[in-house]
């Protein structure tokens, strides 16, 4: 199907994204309490390291107190990340199939999964650095590498959090996975990625716009600074929330052959197998005909 079908399927998704925000705003909770977890747990590991520098200092080794601190408060936060994540999903996929969601009930089962969920943190950390260490790098041809390295690693893993808390999938199969239902979505996926762009650059927009009106009438960047701060946290916020509710639509669609609930609209027929949008759409994984037939 042409790009301006998968562009209208992602408008289409970003705006159902948004009923189901409107309808459960406590979803918002999870990016927020994941940035403020985050946040915290690395700069009391960072401290804690730095406390510890002069016993680092007694061995010898005077810098290892520090990389210690910073490597624990990476993955922490990294881990807190993805367990919010993970929550979220658990309570969208509550909001969707009529329950109503909840923080506490999205966390609790998170927790079930938090081996899975924790070797993806220590993974996805480990590339990441990777991907850095390339991009950073004086040599083009490791900037290249890097980037090549990052686009292909966030389409291999995009559905590596609700594959591994829906499925119970172990850290061994979440790649695969994640890949089999990316292929069996592109086309949605991709329109997705468009449509929440647009809302997510206008989110950020409407801060900036907010805070340079801020410093115009104030000329002052503290000022501008004390209205666009919170404002740029409340986009990044809602942005993520919207990613967390699509992905799960998307996930939903892919394993049962059905829209969920508030996305009833959605073309989500737009790419993948060549299928044109009429009729029912056939499920093509095996686990989509495992829950057509009967598990």
């Amino acid at each position: 199907m042409g790009l301006r079908r998968r562009l209208r399927t992602g408008f289409t998704l970003a705006r159902d994204s948004v009923t189901v925000l409107r309808d459960h705003p406590n979803l918002l909770w999870f990016p927020l309490l994941a940035g403020a977890s985050g946040v915290a747990f690395f700069a009391l590991a960072f401290g804690a390291g730095l406390g510890l520098l002069p016993l680092a200092a007694l061995a010898d080794a005077p810098q290892l107190s520090g990389v210690v601190g910073l490597a624990v408060g990476y993955l922490g936060a990294a881990f807190l990340t993805v367990l919010f994540t993970a929550g979220l999903m658990f309570a969208t996929k509550d909001a969707v199939e009529g329950r109503e969601p909840s923080v506490r009930a999205g966390l609790r089962a998170a927790w079930e999964h938090k081996r899975t969920l924790f070797a993806w943190a220590v993974v996805s950390t480990l590339v990441g650095l990777l991907v850095r260490a390339l991009e950073s790098s004086d040599n083009i041809a490791g900037v290249l590498a890097g980037l090549l390295l990052s686009t292909s690693w966030a389409v291999v893993t995009y559905f590596v959090v609700p594959v591994a808390v829906f499925e119970d999938e172990d850290i061994r199969g979440v790649f695969g996975r994640s890949v089999e239902v990316v292929r069996d979505t592109w086309g949605e996926s991709l329109g997705a990625e468009f449509g929440l762009g647009f809302v997510h650059a206008a989110l950020f927009l409407a801060a900036l716009l907010v805070a340079a009106v801020a410093f115009a009438v104030s000329g002052s960047v503290r000022a501008a600074a004390v209205v666009g701060v919170p404002l740029f946290v409340v986009a990044f916020v809602v942005a993520a929330t919207l990613n967390g509710v699509a992905k799960v639509a998307l996930y939903e669609y892919a394993t049962t052959g059905a829209p969920p609930n508030y996305f009833e609209n959605v073309d989500f027929d737009v790419g993948g197998d060549g299928e044109d949008g009429d009729g029912p759409r056939r499920p093509r994984s095996l686990l989509q005909r495992r829950i057509r037939g009967g598990i």
